[in-house]
């Protein structure tokens, strides 16, 4: 095999990997050996050594061995095409919509992908919503089947690739609405349990486990009671495990209202409660690719919404902010205040050491002799390191006082009332 190929990384393929970029432009082209070219070092970027995990951005030189022989490829399934219901359906769903993000308002009931037994789900109501863009919508993150609320989809590859590294980083910050059975004996806490797959359920359930278990943190904050039969708690899970919500809160004895695959029977509420899942994705704030921030909340769905009304529960006071939320808010503030302050004082400091610093230098200058005082002046001491100056002629040395001219006397106030006239002023003479 011999000769390249060069390209530049267009800015649909900003932020995906290597292999991943050639999926899409060199399909038939085997990982495996797509894995020897790098480490041969056949593969580079902008000059480098690349490897196939690498991300790749807009504008990078891609050199390339040539692929080779075409072969025939793998057939792929062809999706089956949306009818008009379908199409009005995903079209309902969208909350928000801009030029590299779409926010639907997924109901309970609906999986967010197929599998085995799954033929409708919202990656199959994605082709849908492609709308203007050059390529298909694509899932970055997903939701239980039986939870509801915001479900985040990318436009381009580009924003795919950048949420998908925000929600790896745990900078995505998901908020979410439960109803749990009970009432937590802790306001606010935070639940620090690793969680495993159980064995024997094919990965459909998950349990705690401290020696197989990934750490899994959830934080909840009650928000609202209904005696001592239920409360309305707000979850913001740390980790992103499977059912972790449901896992943590049926750990600690409260399983979620619905819930009956962690919470078993205890989890169902007699009278008009439903029976469905009481479990919401409230709100969602990411990064957004193109600059600024997402925030999108998600209004409940009606079981839910019947319940929080049976309950009692105001959805308003669902929306007043954490005060942990403030306390970290205001800390950013208060530091660079407190920061600001203590440049101000060091800058001042090192002005008064140069002000200090000048006047040792000047006051250690050697002084230069003093200038010869004219007749009539009396030299005057000079300070430590400047020369003496002469002083001024004494005025009385030179002139006698006899000599001095008398000043008229003042007028009274029968002479003042009898002649209008102010009389002039006479200046002293002055010595010559």
């Amino acid at each position: 095999m011999s000769g390249t190929e060069t390209f530049i990384i267009a800015e649909e393929d900003d932020g995906i990997r290597l292999d991943r970029w050639f999926k899409r432009h060199r399909e038939g082209t085997p990982h495996a050996l797509l894995a020897r070219w790098a480490r041969s070092g056949l593969l580079t970027l902008d000059g480098r050594k690349a490897d196939v995990s690498d991300r790749i951005g807009t504008g990078q030189t891609l050199v390339t061995p040539l692929p080779p022989a075409p072969t025939t490829p793998r057939p792929k399934a062809a999706r089956a095409p949306l009818d008009d219901a379908e199409i009005a359906f995903a079209n309902s769903l969208i909350i928000h919509r801009d030029a590299s993000a779409l926010v639907l308002d997924k109901p309970p009931g609906l999986a967010t992908q197929g599998g085995t037994k799954t033929i409708e789900h919202v990656d199959g109501l994605l082709g849908a919503l492609q709308f203007e863009a050059k390529v298909r919508p694509k899932l970055v993150h997903r939701l239980d089947k039986d939870t509801s609320g915001a479900l985040l989809i990318a436009r381009t590859p580009r924003a795919a690739a950048f949420f998908s590294k925000a929600f790896s980083n745990r900078s995505a910050r998901k908020t979410y609405w439960a109803i749990v059975v009970g009432v937590p004996s802790v306001e606010a806490g935070e639940i620090n349990l690793p969680l495993a797959k159980q064995p024997g359920t094919g990965g459909e359930k998950m349990h705690v486990s401290e020696e197989a278990g990934q750490p899994s943190v959830t934080r909840y904050r009650v928000l609202d009671l209904a005696g001592n039969e239920a409360a309305w708690v707000e979850l913001q899970p740390l980790t992103g495990r499977t059912h972790q919500l449901r896992v943590h809160m049926a750990a600690i004895g409260h399983p979620i209202v619905g819930d009956g695959k962690y919470g078993g029977k205890p989890a169902f509420l007699t009278g008009s409660i439903s029976r469905k899942l009481h479990l919401h994705a409230r709100r969602l704030r990411i990064d957004h690719p193109d600059g600024g921030k997402l925030d999108i909340a998600a209004q409940l769905p009606d079981h839910f919404a019947a319940s929080m009304a049976s309950l009692g529960f105001d959805p308003l006071l669902g929306d007043t902010p954490d005060p942990g939320e403030i306390a970290a808010a205001v800390a950013p503030r208060a530091i660079a205040k407190t920061r600001a302050k203590a440049h101000a004082k060091q800058v001042r400091k090192a002005k008064r050491g140069e002000r200090r610093g000048r006047a040792e230098v000047k006051a250690a200058r050697p002084g230069k002799p003093a200038k010869p005082a004219k007749p009539g002046q009396i030299a005057k001491p000079g300070k430590p390191g400047r020369p003496a100056r002469p002083m001024k002629p004494d005025k009385s040395a030179k002139l006698d006082k006899s000599a001095k001219l008398a000043r008229p006397a003042r007028p009274t106030k029968s002479a003042k009332s009898a002649n209008p006239v102010k009389p002039a002023k006479i200046p002293s003479r002055k010595p010559r």
